[in-house]
């Protein structure tokens, strides 16, 4: 069989090549992009665009003959310096023609500059992760049962016959069972009654009677149906991925968060945004903005609009929690959570949260990862580590109870692309929680 790929190259070129130059360039394309995210905006991280490599990566190997080794045989006319078996020095340097001075006119190799696709784009940037192994651990809120038929059963509910299967079988016993057919029977009694009325043969007369009740007795023994015959539709659960997540931002935004952590906060949403859009089909997206009051913001408020007052990160929590009670029932949905913030909150207020992730959060959460975002210019004391803020404490004590909390500290817009890789790279153990 001969298949012929007749789909139309994009914008005129190759698609094979294309495609062999990628896989053949993969290293120096995923640098390529990896860089090229650093002077875009997050918010076009998914727009694709162009990207440069070095020319020197796609060369490709060729024969040529070499400069040096080998035997070889010269003719030199006109030599007036050398006689024969004399040995001729090398010549100075390494062999070559090559130095290593820059140009004086500024000439240079250009880089191979090529455009990727919105897909590919994404895909190279993306390529190292996956989703935690964290969803593992609740199959019911990461996968949704489905009823599919598997095949039939020897019991069941009468409105699941399969009254086809059952009338097979039926037929199939009766057959190889020998049972009379009720047609026979009919004749044999129609020429029972012939013989009777005209008395012609005695003999005959008596071996139908026999032969009839022979048949009769037959008819009893072997019913119609009987209930091995019966047949019923069976059917079994199939666990099937749930096709749509919901995003939950949680930022605390009192006075003491400044616009620079709220700019690493937003950073690692629209990083964390892209990758699920990757993974599921639908994504939805809740802001939740706190101090000492939460509530339920749109985007635009949520990272742009001033706010003043303390810090009560329960009251964040409380709202997720309703929010997901109305519209994100966890066997429908695949929650994820993600929270940033300086560390601040209210004493009194631990307990309170710490319940909230235990009992509510948490346990509905596919992945719940918390974000403590810093001052660019603020170093750590000298011979000293980084204070521990209220808050990571108290999610650092849930972590080591056994609770599933990832947990990081970024200060710079640099840092926000590693500290996300390393939440998310495929990992060949279980996940685990390392603090900054």
């Amino acid at each position: 069989m001969h298949i012929v790929d007749r789909r139309l190259n994009p914008g005129g070129k190759s698609l094979a090549n294309r495609q062999r130059f990628l896989r053949r360039a993969k290293a120096l394309v995923k640098r390529a992009v990896r860089d090229t995210t650093r002077d875009r905006s997050i918010r076009d991280v998914e727009s694709g665009g162009e990207v440069s490599i070095p020319g020197e990566g796609v060369r490709e190997p060729r024969f040529h003959r070499a400069a040096q080794g080998g035997m070889r045989d010269y003719v030199l006319p006109g030599n007036k310096d050398y006689v024969e078996g004399e040995t001729i020095p090398r010549p100075p340097g390494s062999g070559g023609g090559g130095g290593s001075q820059g140009s004086p006119d500024g000439e240079g190799e250009d880089e191979f500059r090529f455009a990727l696709s919105h897909e590919e784009f994404v895909d190279l940037f993306l390529e190292d992760l996956e989703l935690p192994d964290l969803a593992k651990r609740k199959l019911a809120t990461t996968e949704q049962v489905s009823w599919r038929r598997a095949g039939f059963s020897v019991t069941g509910s009468p409105a699941n016959l399969a009254l086809t299967r059952t009338m097979r079988n039926s037929l199939s016993r009766r057959i190889a069972l020998r049972r009379p057919r009720p047609e026979a029977a009919a004749a044999l009694e129609e020429e029972i009654a012939t013989l009777e009325r005209t008395g012609d043969d005695p003999v005959r007369l008596l071996e139908a009677r026999e032969e009839l009740a022979r048949m009769q007795k037959r008819l009893k023994a072997i019913p119609w149906i009987d209930p091995i015959d019966l047949r019923y539709r069976r059917s079994e659960p199939h666990p099937r991925p749930v096709a749509q997540a919901v995003m939950f931002c949680l930022m605390d935004v009192s006075g003491s968060m400044t616009e620079h952590m709220k700019d690493l906060a937003k950073r690692f949403f629209t990083l964390l945004y892209l990758f699920l859009k990757r993974r599921y089909k639908h994504v939805e997206i809740v802001f939740i903005r706190h101090t000492h009051e939460a509530s339920e913001v749109d985007e635009e408020t949520f990272f742009y609009s001033r706010e003043t007052g303390g810090t009560i990160v329960s009251t964040a929590l409380e709202e997720m929690q309703r929010v997901v009670a109305e519209r994100y029932p966890p066997q429908e949905w695949n929650i994820y959570a993600a929270q940033a913030s300086d560390g601040d909150n209210t004493s009194s207020d631990n307990p309170r949260a710490s319940e909230l992730l235990t009992n509510t959060i948490l346990p509905a959460c596919q992945y719940f990862a918390y974000l403590e975002v810093g001052r660019e210019d603020d170093p750590a004391p000298m011979g000293f580590g980084y204070r521990q803020s209220d808050l990571w404490r108290l999610y650092d004590l849930l972590r080591q109870g056994g609770e599933q909390i990832a947990m990081r500290k970024v200060r710079h817009r640099r840092d926000i692309y590693p500290v996300f890789r390393e939440l998310f790279q495929r990992k060949q153990g279980a996940e685990k929680g390392v603090g900054a």
